[in-house]
């Protein structure tokens, strides 16, 4: 395992790479949509030059070869190798376009560049592609961030099996709408301590600086299960996504409903 190795699984425009260099780790960036790796390129230029960072432009799929990328030209970051998942963003309102792109499998990744100390996953509909290329190998990141379910029950539970069978056994449930909230600790408790301004959308901190106390399996599940009744309600696939919210009464209700929220899910052996 590299020590100040992270894989960034989903590069999207670069927020999370940006907070792991500058915390000194090395990065390996993987990303399907060409536009976004021809952005971090230019962006992390010096970074690439230097060997600090190494970018992929692949989608993890099952098999080595071309395979069908669904780039949402809406929401950047929902670009999905998973059809199920284009039509939920069309359900949502966002438009995405057909194309093809070089398809890798994730173990291929791994033995290539080598095991990272920290593993964040965030390609939309395919984390457990990446978490089950973790079964093939006797040497495992040590810490591991995925974006939970929101739509299955049955779902989640299996994301937390593959996890402990893995060997990881203490989780973190961390917010997404709160990681522009987050404050880096001083002194550091990963890496380099840095003053970093977190954006909306990139994943935050991670390892033992993600926030909140590291819970047992069955603590995690129980925090869930309160999760999802919000989910069930307020998610994407809830029961209020599918009212007519160009209606005057209930758009004017839709001000005092709460945030529709979405959780990672942050795993350590």
């Amino acid at each position: 395992m590299g020590p100040d190795l992270i894989y960034d699984v989903g590069v999207n425009h670069g927020e999370d790479t940006a907070f792991y260099l500058a915390k000194g780790f090395r990065v390996v960036g993987i990303e399907a949509n060409s536009l976004l790796c021809d952005e971090a390129r230019e962006k992390f230029a010096d970074a690439v030059a230097a060997g600090r960072l190494q970018l992929v432009n692949a989608a993890v799929a099952e098999t080595e070869g071309p395979v069908t990328f669904y780039r949402n030209t809406t929401v950047s970051d929902w670009g999905t190798t998973s059809p199920d998942w284009a039509a939920r963003n069309r359900r949502l309102g966002t438009q995405s376009d057909e194309i093809t792109v070089p398809g890798m499998r994730f173990e291929s990744m791994l033995e290539k560049f080598g095991m990272p100390y920290y593993l964040k996953i965030d390609i939309e509909g395919a984390d457990l592609q990446c978490v089950r290329a973790l079964a093939r190998f006797n040497e495992r990141p040590r810490y591991v961030s995925i974006e939970s379910t929101m739509t299955s029950w049955d779902g989640l539970l299996q994301e937390f099996e593959l996890l402990r069978d893995l060997g990881y056994v203490r989780f973190k449930l961390v917010n997404q709408l709160d990681v522009p909230m987050q404050v880096c600790p001083f002194p550091a408790r990963e890496g380099r301590y840095v003053e970093h301004r977190f954006v909306h959308g990139s994943s935050g901190m991670f390892g033992d600086e993600a926030p909140g106390d590291w819970l047992t399996h069955r603590e995690a599940v129980r925090e869930y299960r309160r999760v999802f009744l919000h989910y069930r309600w307020f998610g994407n696939d809830g029961v209020l996504s599918n009212f007519n919210w160009e209606r005057p009464l209930i758009w004017r209700a839709k001000r005092y409903l709460p945030a529709r929220r979405w959780y990672d899910t942050h795993a350590s052996r």
